[in-house]
């Protein structure tokens, strides 16, 4: 056998295994969702029928629509995206800031400090959650409020200040990336942008930001989709309001109060089954995840770039 054959043969084994790799993640990926999707379409009545497994026979829409009036989806959808948006933009503008620091900027104990950044990533956020809360229940920094000390519960502020002082829900990882991505950097960059007169801030903002776009990106999808389904956060500090995560939880009550005012034999109809909440829960998770699956669409390309380049360096 050739030489030339034997590459020929490699480089087809290589590709049927790459397929076949590749089929088994999407197969992982896709089929759950297909199968949220497939059975959010069902009527009740077949639930029940063995013979339906993949596509319904009669399609309906009204599971999406009762989902869409009793999660009152407008309201808790325009909540979820200000506050991801809002946390997401903090988040990204102050962990890329520390991240520079941490790659670019040696000082003594700044493996220590970015150790420590790493390390939050482990620690579960419920053992912080009651002294974080308390803190912002009583919020009195330094004692400057005296006796009176405010409440920033039910407000925007526990967000913000955690985002800016780099405490937000993993932001270690948001630091991590970031820093992987300026190490990859050529320092040549930095080294002309100084000869021409440029200082640090000025070098970070007008050099490494505009070629860091990439790495921006991922992180910022990264935390805008972990806040958006956020429910820990949420509850403890925003119980007054309604978001999507909560407003999720509450639908299957919602919907069943509901179809037992108008039908009171809906409770020994099967419409109260637990059939039914996973009809209603389907439907539900449908409506919070279709947001995200369109923002990926659009940004799959810087995604995929970043997520390479950050894979990379370093």
């Amino acid at each position: 056998m050739s030489l030339h054959v034997k590459r020929k043969i490699n480089s087809i084994l290589v590709t049927l295994f790459r397929g076949i790799l590749l089929f088994g993640i999407c197969y992982v990926i896709l089929v759950p969702l297909l199968n949220r999707f497939s059975t959010a379409m069902m009527p009740i009545e077949e639930l029940y029928d063995q013979s339906v497994r993949w596509i319904p026979r009669n399609p309906t829409w009204d599971n999406f629509k009762l989902v869409w009036k009793h999660m009152d989806y407008v309201r808790a959808f325009s909540n979820t995206f200000m506050l991801s948006m809002f946390t997401s933009v903090l988040q990204v503008g102050i962990c890329t800031m520390v991240a520079y620091g941490l790659a670019r900027c040696e000082f003594p104990g700044s493996n220590i400090v970015f150790a420590l950044a790493i390390f939050t990533l482990i620690v579960p956020p419920q053992i912080i959650m009651t002294p974080i809360y308390l803190n912002f229940r009583f919020f009195n920094p330094l004692g400057i409020f005296g006796e009176k000390p405010l409440n920033l519960v039910g407000t925007y502020w526990p967000f913000a200040l955690l985002s800016i002082t780099g405490n937000g829900f993993r932001n270690g990882l948001y630091i991590f990336i970031m820093r992987q991505f300026f190490r990859g950097m050529p320092r040549e960059l930095e080294e002309a942008a100084y000869i021409d007169g440029a200082g640090l801030l000025r070098t970070f903002f007008s050099v490494m930001l505009p070629g860091s776009i990439p790495g921006l990106v991922v992180t910022f999808l990264f935390s805008f989709v972990w806040q958006w389904n956020d429910y820990l956060y949420v509850t403890t500090f925003m119980s007054t309001r309604q978001f999507l995560p909560q407003a999720l939880e509450g639908a299957v009550i919602k919907v069943s109060t509901a179809l037992s005012e108008t039908d009171p034999t809906a409770a020994t109809s099967g419409f109260l089954s637990n059939h039914f909440s996973s009809l209603i829960n389907n439907a539900g998770m449908i409506l919070v995840i279709l947001p995200l699956l369109i923002l990926y669409i659009f940004m799959q390309r810087y995604f995929v770039e970043g997520i390479e380049r950050t894979g990379i360096v370093g």
